[in-house]
């Protein structure tokens, strides 16, 4: 037992001021990890931005090959995750064979398609007052008269350049996309020791709880990633169909769109429609107003009937929050943070619900703000 010499009155003093010092160093701790970890967001925010895109990868792979080996229990682990991707390699190659040239002069055709319907939508609106207003506000990367200007995303990428640079200028998009799909590919095929790598870096007494906090985030992904993935096969086929029962032309590489761009929740559901709203302005105004209507009820029976029985299995995202992510992760990463920013936001929510207490009380502040009354929950129950 140590020995003090201390008066027992002077310790009563000091052992307050050094808990309050403990907490106080406590929390400058955690504001310098905090900072630290935006900074290298910004300043590194693209190579991030690849390592999560392959961590999605390897997730998509790992819970493929988990169902392959819950069937097929004699399969080793590694060699699910093989066969898994040969699969997946030999279907895309297939598609690419028999579908590929007419894929491929669909969207060659509707590029040039929009082209002209989107010069010819210039002109029209140059002819009016309000039209011209429009253009003078609208971004010159979208047909307007209006300067781009940065984002955070170029202003950061200074130390990052030479990475993302040899990536951009020697690889391009497809030798990105290589890069994603082989690291991810490795990370699928032994997981434990990157987990285990990024565990060491935890002090030790923490390290349950972050094991924990990874495989829920991972568990997350890969609920999000299936049940995303169903969605956008939904959306496409159904934009397809309806487009070609309107008579627009190019409705398989429209419904492709559409689907794709689905990846992006509320946001992609715009930026599908418009290349089909333009192509059908090509054909009249009924059959714009038409194409209108159909992503309308596609969105409305995406939102309200196939997205809340896939969020049962995953997280729920609450929509403001959902759009805020992709305006924040947007302007920080650029076009590859707004791709991104569902499954981040996803993975942060469920590691937040895994790591924080339940509430005593989950209606107490729905019946104090008025959202749910007293009467209205008995009868719910």
């Amino acid at each position: 037992m140590p020995i003090s010499f201390s008066d027992p009155a002077e310790r009563s003093e000091t052992e307050p001021r050094a808990r309050e010092l403990s907490r106080i160093a406590g929390l400058m701790r955690i504001t310098l990890t905090l900072t630290l970890i935006l900074l290298a967001i910004w300043l590194v925010g693209d190579v991030l931005a690849v390592i999560f895109a392959s961590a999605l990868i390897a997730i998509v792979l790992h819970g493929l090959a988990r169902m392959l080996r819950r069937h097929v229990p004699v399969i080793p682990y590694q060699g699910a995750v093989a066969l898994v991707t040969g699969v997946i390699l030999i279907a895309m190659i297939g598609l690419g064979w028999n579908s590929g040239p007419a894929i491929s002069d669909q969207f060659i055709r509707l590029k040039q398609a929009l082209i002209t319907q989107s010069g010819e939508l210039r002109s029209h609106l140059s002819g009016s007052t309000v039209g011209q207003m429009v253009l003078d506000h609208l971004p010159s990367s979208l047909g307007g008269n209006a300067a781009g200007t940065a984002n955070l995303g170029s202003l950061g990428s200074g130390l990052a350049g030479s990475v993302t640079g040899l990536l951009s200028s020697v690889f391009g998009i497809l030798g990105t996309l290589l890069v994603v799909l082989i690291a991810g590919l490795y990370f699928a095929l032994t997981p434990a020791i990157y987990i285990d790598g990024m565990l060491r870096l935890v002090p030790p007494q923490h390290r349950p709880a972050a094991r924990e906090l990874m495989l829920t985030a991972g568990a997350t992904l890969w609920a999000w990633t299936a049940g995303q993935a169903l969605d956008m096969l939904v959306v496409g086929m159904l934009s397809g169909i309806g487009l070609s029962l309107i008579g627009v032309p190019l409705a398989l590489a429209l419904g492709v769109v559409a689907g794709l761009c689905n990846f992006i929740p509320y946001i992609g559901a715009i930026l599908g429609a418009v290349p089909a709203v333009l192509l059908g302005l090509s054909l009249g105004t009924h059959e714009a107003l038409f194409v209108g209507i159909l992503y309308c009820v596609i969105q409305f029976f995406e939102g309200n009937v196939l997205a809340p029985l896939i969020q049962r299995r995953a997280v729920h995202m609450p929509p403001a929050l959902a759009i805020l992510s992709q305006t924040v992760f947007g302007s920080i990463l650029g076009a590859p943070g707004l791709i991104l920013a569902s499954p981040i936001t996803a993975a942060l929510l469920a590691m937040g619900d895994k790591a924080t207490a339940p509430l005593e009380d989950e209606n107490q502040t729905r019946r104090a703000v008025g959202e749910v009354t007293e009467e209205e929950e008995k009868q719910k129950k």
